[in-house]
């Protein structure tokens, strides 16, 4: 069969070195015994490296050109849909093939509600939804690896203090640990992107709960962060009134930046934040 047409809609950039291929699918070895789940697998080259180990493999593809190009190489006729929980024939190479959209499928279908490795050459354009999704569903993935932008990989890993420390760095590493492992150049894709790529891991730490509302931290991040260079007391005017006594109170702390944050004072200041919303509600009733 001939060769799948990379498409600029799909962010396609198909991965054609066999040795980072390799190095890639064995990012999910310091994961062992969880099955794997890999998204956007193309033509498969990760793929292939990814079904001899001896774990149960899914990799579910949108495109479906891709489809009919793996259903005729490494899946044969080994089509699974997360809905049905049909697995593939015993005579398939190994694996199974599920065709549709990561972003709209419900993950404890994909391996009957047991934990996974999430893995895959990324779409650039849709990798931080792919790892909000990853947020979402954290207790079904203790392991995430793979290659993105090289950029969002340094955003991920950055520290406080940093000018790349933003959204995804505080909101990603509240759950995991992120390990930025190594730079892939343009030139061993086709086509080639205009930008670096990295390949990360990420792994689940032991934060079970965040001693804050979550829904409130992810709302006080990405506020400060949208004002990422004024001072705390400025861009939480989006979220408290200006002549709150928040800002009196608190107004050492408030000159500070988003990025001189930790996790632990981003939490700290969450907490601020709902006492603060929780008395302005009671004189709002009385």
């Amino acid at each position: 069969m001939k060769t799948v047409r990379p498409k600029k809609n799909l962010g396609q950039h198909f991965l054609v070195d066999l040795n980072i291929a390799k190095r890639i699918a064995d990012t999910v070895d310091a994961c062992p015994d969880l099955p794997v789940l890999e998204i956007g697998p193309g033509m498969g080259v990760l793929t292939q490296f990814l079904i001899p180990k001896p774990r149960p493999v899914k990799a579910v593809e949108i495109d479906r050109e891709s489809v009919a190009y793996l259903k005729s190489t490494l899946f044969r006729d080994a089509i699974s849909h997360p809905s049905s929980g049909i697995e593939p024939p015993s005579g398939a190479v190994g694996g199974a093939l599920i065709e549709g959209d990561f972003l709209r499928m419900d993950l404890t279908q994909i391996f009957g509600g047991q934990p996974f490795v999430l893995t895959g050459n990324y779409p650039y354009d849709i990798s931080s939804q792919i790892f909000f999704k990853m947020l979402d569903n954290r207790n079904l993935i203790p392991c995430c690896t793979g290659m993105i932008q090289r950029e969002v990989a340094l955003r991920m890993s950055s520290q406080p203090g940093t000018k790349q420390y933003g959204v995804l760095s505080v909101l990603v590493q509240a759950w995991y640990d992120v390990e930025y492992l190594f730079t892939v150049e343009p030139d061993v894709f086709n086509p080639p992107p205009k930008v670096q790529s990295a390949v990360i891991r990420m792994t689940r730490n032991k934060v079970e709960r965040l001693g804050c509302d979550e829904q409130l931290f992810r709302r006080v991040v990405k506020t400060v962060f949208n004002q990422r260079r004024k001072m705390l007391r400025v861009s939480l005017r989006q979220l408290l009134p200006a002549d709150s006594s928040f800002f009196t109170l608190h107004a050492s702390f408030l000159t500070r930046r988003p990025e001189q944050l930790s996790i632990a004072e981003f939490v700290e200041l969450t907490n601020w934040v709902a006492a603060e919303t929780e008395q302005q509600t009671d004189k709002n009733e009385r």
